[in-house]
């Protein structure tokens, strides 16, 4: 395995040492969107467009150096290469969810600036979503936030997440930052649905069913001074 290039903590640790492979400026938002599966470097150009091409450039030969990402050619007819995660790096999807979720529950209200990619709430889902409270729940359910959608397909303790509508979806979300409100329960879902902030097509009821399906713990309230 490949050693980085980048600042040592000088700690013989593997918190350090994982640090030192992942936790260079948008490295792992690279790895974020490589876990649902290879990209070329115009697809991952698309999915982080803040990002400038020559430090994309520099994280993804720092992560090929760390054994995280690999190159691939693809055969023909298609023509290029991809990146993807070596096994090694697939180990991290578990991390990246449990982080992502984690932060969800002190994220607040997006500023104007903050975009939301197809893959962020793809993965948002599969972070939030809790087996145990899905019970015997069959329902399919499209997302739509702004020019964004994305669908999930809960089976009893299962869940399948993916880019695109359904055909014949159960519930149809459509939202915007209210999601994370919603989820978090700081919004119940007849006070979104009152307020505008989330329109529905489908059952009504499967909005809450939604919401315990998918959900994400507050953070625990600062204590007094």
């Amino acid at each position: 395995m490949g050693t980085m290039k980048c600042r040592s903590y000088g700690q013989f640790c593997g918190l350090a040492h994982a640090l030192e492979l992942v936790g260079e400026r948008w490295a792992l938002l690279v790895v974020r969107d490589l876990v649902l599966g290879p990209k070329r470097f115009t697809d991952l150009r698309r999915g982080l467009p803040r990002i400038p091409t020559n430090i994309l450039s520099v994280r993804l030969k720092e992560l090929e150096a760390g054994g995280v990402v690999r190159r691939r050619l693809l055969a023909r007819p298609a023509a290029g290469v991809v990146y993807e995660l070596t096994e090694y790096g697939m180990e991290l999807e578990d991390v990246l969810l449990r982080l992502g979720l984690w932060g969800a529950k002190s994220l607040g209200s997006p500023l104007p600036v903050d975009i939301v990619t197809t893959d962020s709430l793809i993965l948002a889902l599969r972070a939030t979503f809790r087996p145990e409270a899905a019970g015997e729940v069959r329902a399919g359910y499209e997302l739509r936030l702004g020019d964004i959608v994305v669908h999930a397909r809960v089976d009893r303790g299962c869940m399948d997440a993916g880019a695109g509508p359904l055909t014949e979806p159960d519930l149809v979300i459509e939202t915007g930052p209210a999601i994370r409100a919603l989820l978090a329960g700081e919004l119940s879902p007849d006070e979104a649905v009152e307020s505008g902030s989330v329109r529905l097509t489908g059952d009504p009821a499967h909005l809450a069913r939604f919401v315990e399906v998918f959900h994400i713990a507050p953070a625990p309230a600062c204590a007094p001074a």
